[in-house]
């Protein structure tokens, strides 16, 4: 299973990739306390970036949807 490292370096790479108005489209939906977060390139970005907790869910859920 690839590490959370190189989730994140893949995720970056594909970022650094598209076109600037597809990075303004929800790319997955997070369910945490209940409510329904969409996550778009933009916000997954800064997560990503800033390596912040959420960032772990959001890079297992990419991979797992073949995103990354």
């Amino acid at each position: 299973m690839p590490s959370q490292e190189n989730n994140r370096e893949k995720f970056l790479r594909a970022y650094a990739n598209l076109p600037l108005n597809t990075r303004k489209e929800i790319i997955l939906v997070l369910e945490t306390g209940g409510t329904k977060q969409p996550i778009t390139w933009e916000v997954a970005y800064f997560e990503v970036k800033n390596n912040t907790p959420i960032s772990e869910e959001i890079l297992k859920k990419l991979e797992e949807l073949g995103i990354i």
